[in-house]
């Protein structure tokens, strides 16, 4: 008797659960990432609110290759507290090494998701460091951000990103412009009847 054998799948839910678990864990909450939105955004939109983005911040954070890319960080700085990497990998994200820039490139896959606009606002948060990233940096605590910090810099890029096309996708609307649906959510929204753009 032959067994077939089952081909690899992971529940997608399961994938979002545990990206919300350990954000959780290592203490990021959306909120702090829509504060750093915000203050990308709110010189070009004045009227945005936290509400939407926080929206906008979840959407990012829907998408499977930024979960994906928020679960191999935050392992490799677990690890890297743990002391549990061969070295010199170790000592390299757990001094945050200025010639290592493995974390960057992780943090870009998150970036390019919104288009290549979220590369100036993620340069912008990553110099300056506003906020939870502040935080993410200090290196008194005894945890490694070395990647997690790039990680909700990115998130917060590419979610300004995001709002940014949708405001443009607005303005067309109200000037009666011929507007195509950038991705399948707003596409399913006009399918069910709903015009209005998150």
């Amino acid at each position: 008797m032959t067994i077939e054998k089952i081909p690899y799948s992971l529940n997608s839910k399961a994938v979002a659960e545990a990206t919300k678990q350990w954000m959780h864990i290592r203490g990021v909450t959306v909120a702090e990432i829509a504060e750093l939105v915000m203050l990308l955004q709110q010189k070009y939109y004045p009227d945005l609110t936290m509400e939407e983005c926080i929206h906008n911040v979840e959407m990012v954070l829907s998408k499977r290759e930024v979960q994906n890319a928020v679960l191999t960080g935050i392992q490799l700085d677990v690890l890297a507290e743990e002391g549990k990497l061969f070295p010199p990998l170790q000592d390299m994200i757990e001094h945050d090494e200025g010639l290592y820039g493995v974390d960057e490139i992780l943090a870009f896959s998150i970036v390019n998701v919104y288009g290549s606009i979220g590369f100036t606002n993620y340069g912008y948060v990553d110099k300056l460091k506003p906020g939870v990233l502040e935080r993410l940096n200090d290196k008194t605590t005894g945890q490694i951000h070395t990647f997690l910090d790039d990680i909700v810099g990115a998130v917060a890029a590419a979610a300004s990103s995001r709002i940014a096309h949708r405001k443009q996708a607005e303005r067309e609307k109200e000037l009666g412009e011929p507007h195509v649906p950038e991705d399948a959510e707003e596409a399913a929204r006009k399918l069910e009847g709903k015009d209005r753009i998150e």
